[in-house]
């Protein structure tokens, strides 16, 4: 065509379009573009495409020279409608066309248009919009897409030059234009035709492009609108276009690509379930093919995970893809988790049949995943439970591969036919693919897969609670585990334990813990003791929690003894780690490992499991107790020791030192060592330990105790003469103070020769401590190293009982404490028969206007009655029983130092004489107060001596006349409570006599002048009235 009938044509045809574009909603003709193309001898038989009058106008302004004539045209071009597809489509066109003649043109035209119409339209008010809703600019947006593409169609060579320019504005575009289907439609048909233009050329792969992740993102953004079911092709097509423009330069980077799983996923997963999926369609004049429409969309999806691998072919690759499948994986929805096993089988297929991995790369996070898909092991849906075995079984066979192991990737192969095949034996194809797991796994690819476990103990659903427990118990039965494991996975269900929520699984779990710590003893324990900080973990009282999320870890550490005895054995060695104080700081004190497992011993004295392994390793407790607390006061760690009080139930925070003081009082009393607990406290003599001052004579006193009552002596001595030896100057000092105390204990010849004693005694001798020599010295020249002291001993004391005996001895106090020092270190070779004339002498003492020689008498008598050995034990004990009526009066004494012996005195005497209530009646000694704790230790008396209310009653009348008014009260009290609460026991033991004693004693308060005794006298006179009606004889 000549320049002069390219212009006339254009002219014909831009007029033609012109016209017909004012009746874009009719059917119109061609017939001017026909007769056109007739005069050209371009006659067509066929009818035209509606696009065609562009396609023609395109190719003759192509080839048209005439750059002004191009842009004229173009002008007019772009002022049409772009209401109608068609005529968007069909502008597009024609400019795409003219662009591979005239690109620079073309693109001056269209940012022109960007900058004029478009932004007009897009910024167009809400009102303007409103009264021009219908204004042929309202889809130039739309319309200036369509020609992106179609100029990237048409550029051939220049498309890499032009590209990214191409992409910018496709983004802008899509951007900045109102969102509707119009402009959805426009952006993906651009897209697919900037990816086909890109696709046909060569050099493609080795441009660097910068507006791919831009392009994704507006994909995406279409994707997340679509409507949740079917209807289209959209979802295929947006998901295809990604994956092309993945494959370009530079590769994606992970938040892209992150971004693009998530939506993609989220897309076709969360729609309804297949068989629904065409109800869910809304009214359409044509019903699609919906599961064609799903399966082409799932397809696409595999297709772009295949191709993510196939980009980058690694195992870190594969768990980054694995890691977007998660919150499908646990999802409660059946076909949800159905449709992604699925795809993760798939692509774990393709990745086996067809990709050689190029790193050999071992990801940590390769375990949790494998653990997510074992949980589906049992799904309610059977096609995902056999997909998910599949897919670890397929995950396994990718390990191997890695490690080049031929006999394991044929025996994974067989694993996978079975799976197939077979559908029973469940347990069996657990066990053998844990075992394959256990082997297969790196160290942190197995921690991973165990704390994905132990995350599923929590769940709600308990099919995959159960699974998740018994998988955890296979692995744990394998003894697979490795030591640096241990910390991470108890650490992981220290965390879970609270909020599991059925018993069996938090059963099947301490079954787990037992076996990790009989296979882990020594890190089991150190993790455990790092669990429970000591600042949080000394709280006592009934609300205090922290510590006893701990507690159940242990427990199971006790369900095998020989297992408990190890753990226990950890304990007290790590009790004894204990830096020099130049080496600690304060801050880091609670830091300790001693005070870790200080904290622990204390919490594990009582839990019922423990008890009897406490009992086995009494005397290694106690000794580090002992030298604990010595190594706390050295390191001036004394705050908030003194200051405890017992009668506080809330919980609160314990000082290091109270811990380690509470441990010591609470490892007798769980023990059933109560007595010594008993003795201590009735003495005080815990108090002792407060102070470093008096913290050795606290030691003594607790030793004195325990030779008493031969609690532990063997094991005790046994452990002491270790310390004795160690170069630590506190053990030696604990260890000579209980072995001097030991000495004077009646079984201890049972135990060790005199000899052996006297070389552990030498020993001390030369320590330097002076303590430790002083007490050495003293333990030298105790009884059982001279016998012959025996009988200097006894002289002196019958020499001693002389002067004693007298009506009014000089310094009856210092005369009591010698005679107390020479029964104590007489010990087991016993006073003998003046021990019943020391007692009586004694009791008359208890009567003594002096408060302290009342205390005196009473302390002394609770040693004496002790003191005679075991043929004079029942003269003794009938001795005591005459002793308890004067004894249980002066628990009233205005004295306090009377009432603080008499109760240690009274308690001795109880335990004496085998009372059955005995623990009891400590308790109501110890913390007992008022008129309660009074009335239940006389029943405690009465009760355990039964039959004897004559004679107690007949001794209580005797001190109605006491001098001391808190006495007399006291027995007023008494007599009392034997006349309401026994009066039918007493009319049946009481004799004429008894009962006409009675008479006057009760006349003679009748003329006191106490008020308290003549209202005491006016409240029972009824009663011994009636009494004396009742005995007959």
């Amino acid at each position: 065509m000549s320049a002069l009938e390219k212009t006339l044509a254009l002219e014909a045809i831009s007029h033609c379009i012109q016209r017909h574009s004012q009746l874009v909603r009719k059917e119109v003709s061609y017939t001017s573009i026909q007769e056109l193309l007739a005069s050209l001898k371009l006659d067509l038989k066929q009818p035209l495409e509606k696009t065609f009058p562009f396609h023609f106008y395109g190719l003759i302004l192509r080839e048209c020279a005439s750059v002004d004539l191009v842009k004229r045209h173009l002008a007019s071009l772009l002022e049409l409608c772009h209401q109608s597809s068609s005529q968007r489509e069909g502008i597009a066109l024609a400019i795409g066309i003219t662009s591979a003649s005239h690109m620079e043109e073309v693109w001056a035209m269209l940012e022109h248009l960007g900058r004029t119409r478009f932004l007009q339209s897009t910024f167009m008010s809400p009102e303007s919009q409103q009264l021009d809703r219908n204004t042929h600019w309202k889809w130039v947006g739309s319309t200036s897409l369509l020609c992106l593409g179609q100029i990237a169609m048409h550029a051939r060579e220049q498309i890499l030059p032009w590209v990214d320019n191409i992409a910018s504005r496709m983004v802008y575009y899509f951007s900045c234009s109102p969102y509707d289907n119009v402009l959805k439609t426009s952006f993906l048909s651009a897209a697919i035709m900037l990816m086909k233009a890109l696709q046909r050329e060569d050099g493609t792969q080795n441009y660097k492009f910068t507006q791919i992740s831009e392009l994704i993102s507006c994909l995406l953004c279409v994707l997340q609108k679509e409507p949740n079911f079917l209807a289209t092709l959209f979802r295929q097509k947006i998901i295809l276009v990604i994956a092309a423009l993945s494959n370009l330069r530079p590769s994606l980077k992970p938040t892209v690509k992150s971004k693009i799983l998530q939506t993609c996923l989220q897309s076709l997963y969360s729609l309804p379930p297949t068989e629904t999926l065409k109800r869910k369609l809304p009214p359409l004049e044509a019903a699609p093919d919906v599961m064609m429409l799903y399966q082409k969309s799932v397809q696409a999806l595999d297709l772009l995970l295949q191709n993510f691998v196939s980009e980058n072919k690694s195992m870190d690759e594969i768990c980054f893809l694995l890691q977007h499948t998660e919150p499908w994986l646990k999802s409660d929805k059946i076909h949800e988790r159905k449709r992604v096993v699925q795809s993760v089988f798939l692509l774990l297929k393709y990745v086996v049949d067809h990709v050689k991995l190029t790193e050999e790369a071992m990801p940590s996070m390769l375990g949790h995943q494998i653990g997510l898909l074992t949980l589906l092991w049992r799904d309610k849906d059977k096609a995902t439970q056999s997909r998910s075995r599949q897919c670890v079984c397929l995950l396994l066979q990718l390990l191997i591969q890695q490690k080049g192991s031929t006999a394991e990737f044929t025996y994974l192969n067989k694993m996978r036919s079975f799976e197939v095949r077979a559908h029973r034996e469940s347990e069996t194809r657990f066990f053998n693919l844990v075992k394959a797991l256990d082997e297969n796994l790196t160290v942190a690819q197995h921690t991973q897969l165990i704390l994905t476990l132990l995350h599923e103990l929590c769940s709600r659903n308990r099919l995959r609670c159960d699974l998740a427990a018994q998988l955890l118990l296979l692995i744990f039965e394998d003894h697979s585990i490795k030591p640096e494991q241990v910390a991470e996975i108890l650490q992981g269900l220290f965390l879970k334990l609270p909020c599991i929520i059925f018993k069996n699984i938090l059963q099947t779990m301490m079954k787990a813990v037992t076996m990790l710590g009989t296979q882990h003893t020594q890190e089991t324990v150190e993790v455990l003791l790092s669990l429970c900080h000591p600042s949080e973990s000394q709280l006592v009282g009934p609300d205090s929690l922290p510590p006893r999320k701990v507690i159940p870890l242990w427990t199971a550490l006790a369900t095998n003894n020989r297992l408990a005895r190890k753990v226990i054995t950890l304990l007290y060695m790590k009790l004894k780690l204990r830096p020099p104080k130049e080496l600690v700081r304060l801050p880091e004190q609670a830091q300790l490992i001693s005070q870790l497992a200080l904290g622990t011993i204390y919490e594990l004295l009582y839990v019922r499991e423990y008890k009897a392994t406490v009992r086995w390793a009494f005397a290694g407790i106690l000794l580090g107790l002992l030298t604990q607390l010595h190594y706390l006061f050295e390191l001036d760690a004394v705050e908030g020791l003194s200051d405890y009080q017992e009668d506080i139930l809330e919980a609160r925070t314990l000082s290091p030192c109270r811990t380690c003081l509470e441990a010591l009082k609470g490892l007798f009393w769980t023990t059933n060592y109560w007595e010594v607990f008993a003795e201590l406290k009735l003495l005080r003599g815990w108090e002792l330990f407060e102070h470093l001052e008096t913290y050795t004579e606290g030691v003594t006193l607790l030793a004195r105790a325990m030779a008493h009552y031969d609690c532990e002596v063997k094991a005790v001595l046994g452990q002491a003469v270790i310390s004795l030896k160690s170069s630590e100057e506190r053990d030696n000092i604990v260890a000579i103070l209980i072995i001097t105390e030991f000495l004077n204990s009646q079984e201890l010849t049972q135990y060790t020769s005199r000899k052996t004693m006297d070389n552990f005694l030498n020993l001390g001798l030369n320590n330097p401590n002076q303590l430790v020599r002083a007490m050495s010295l003293k333990g030298l020249s105790s009884i059982l190293m001279h016998p012959k002291k025996v009988v200097l001993l006894q002289n002196w004391l019958v020499g001693l009982l002389d002067s004693f005996l007298k009506p009014e001895p000089r310094d009856l106090i210092g005369l009591m404490e010698i005679l107390g020092d020479i029964v104590h270190c007489l010990g087991g070779q016993g006073v003998g028969t003046l021990s019943l004339k020391i007692a009586q002498r004694l009791l008359s003492l208890f009567e003594h206007a002096q408060g302290d020689v009342r205390a005196g008498a009473i302390f002394l008598y609770g040693s004496v009655i002790y003191s005679g050995g075991r043929k004079l034990r029942p003269a003794l004990r009938t001795h005591a029983w005459h002793a308890l009526v004067p004894l249980l009066l002066h628990l009233g004494d205005s004295c306090p130092q009377v009432v603080t012996k008499t109760k240690f005195t009274f308690l001795r005497c109880a335990i004496l004489l085998k009372w059955e209530f005995r623990k009891e009646l400590f308790g109501r000694l110890a913390w007992g107060s008022g008129l309660g704790a009074e009335n239940d230790i006389f029943i405690y008396m009465v009760e355990s001596n039964f039959g004897s209310y004559h004679h107690f009653l007949m001794q209580a009348l005797m001190h109605l006349s006491s001098p001391h008014h808190s006495m007399k009260l006291a027995a007023m009290r008494f007599i009392g409570g034997l006349l309401q609460d026994y009066f039918a026991d007493l009319c049946v033991c009481l004799t004429k006599n008894d009962v006409q004693t009675l008479l006057t004693h009760f006349e003679l308060l009748k003329q006191d002048r106490d008020s308290t005794s003549r209202r005491f006298y006016r409240s029972f006179l009824d009663d011994v009235i009636e009494l004396s009606q009742y005995v007959t004889y």
